[in-house]
């Protein structure tokens, strides 16, 4: 109707990501990678998209090669 209603166009964010368990992960955490012998990593936010970075080695892996297939959850879990 004369373009009263248009749809907002959704800016693309960041994914909402969540460990084996659940637990929904945040920039910052620290996860126990499960994936790439990383071991103790953090959740980092640098171009716009996740990436997990060994506290160990300085390593960075993507979010997207974590992700379990079997639940679409990532293949980590967060450290308390």
């Amino acid at each position: 109707m004369f373009g009263l209603f248009k749809k907002k166009k959704q800016e693309p964010g960041l994914p909402v990501l969540k460990d084996l368990e659940n637990t929904p992960l945040a920039e910052g955490d620290f996860v126990e990678a499960l994936r790439y012998d990383l071991g103790k990593c953090k959740l980092l936010v640098i171009d716009n998209a996740y990436v997990y970075e060994s506290v160990a080695t300085g390593e960075t892996v993507s979010w997207l090669k974590m992700i379990d297939a079997s639940t679409e959850n990532q293949k980590v879990k967060k450290i308390i």
